[in-house]
């Protein structure tokens, strides 16, 4: 990721997300208090980096009972969460924006995806998912009345880079970018790079290392 600037590293804010995801699952399963050492096991970390991680953003009530589940919740949402919720566009109504709007609308987050934007005729003035899609010829406008602070890039990678400057003239603060084009933003916008290929390959990487070295024994 670039552009970041703040006291709390990349890393632990990405922790911090998982955390608040299984104690959400944990209080839907009716747990009210849970020990570093569990939430780190369900993690696959240490109970040391849970401690530290929450340490770092000033949480470390850790009773005899473990953390407090709804007292977590609620202190690492204030830590992650806007105070009203943030708009989103999607970029490209394909498989894949499509697959992400329906994992992303209706997780309670205050994350919302209140529009998206292609080219296709076929897709451009309907309604796919509860979200209207619009034409990237109107993606400024639209950007404006629907107050969208972040854009998701589905698009085609072919097109990616020319998604660039209208983003930037939009006025958007922030693009996680789903092509395996890596984009460059003027400062201050925050970008995250999210290249599926190269995440598959290094995990077809460690399989391989594994199956190599199963044989060698």
């Amino acid at each position: 990721m670039s552009n970041i600037s703040n006291n709390i590293p990349e890393k632990t804010i990405e922790r911090l997300s998982e955390y608040r995801r299984t104690l959400i699952r944990c209080h839907k399963q009716g747990i009210k208090h849970i020990f570093s050492h569990v939430l780190a096991g369900m993690h696959g970390i240490t109970a040391v980096q849970v401690r530290r991680d929450l340490m770092l953003i000033g949480f470390s009530s850790d009773t005899k009972k473990g953390y407090d589940v709804d007292v977590l919740i609620e202190f690492i949402s204030a830590i992650l969460d806007s105070p009203s919720a943030m708009n989103i566009g999607v970029i490209g109504m394909g498989h894949l924006g499509q697959a992400i709007t329906k994992y992303f609308n209706g997780k309670g987050l205050k994350l919302r995806i209140v529009a998206s934007f292609d080219v296709d005729a076929d897709k451009v003035g309907t309604t796919i998912d509860d979200i209207p899609c619009f034409d990237m010829a109107d993606f400024e406008s639209a950007v404006i009345d629907h107050d969208i602070n972040i854009v998701i890039l589905s698009c085609p990678t072919r097109v990616a880079e020319s998604m660039v400057v209208p983003i930037v003239n939009a006025g958007i603060k922030g693009v996680l970018n789903f092509t395996s084009k890596p984009l460059n933003f003027p400062l201050g916008i925050v970008v995250e790079n999210y290249d599926i290929t190269t995440l598959l390959e290094k995990v077809a990487y460690f399989v391989k290392e594994g199956e190599s070295g199963d044989a060698a024994e």
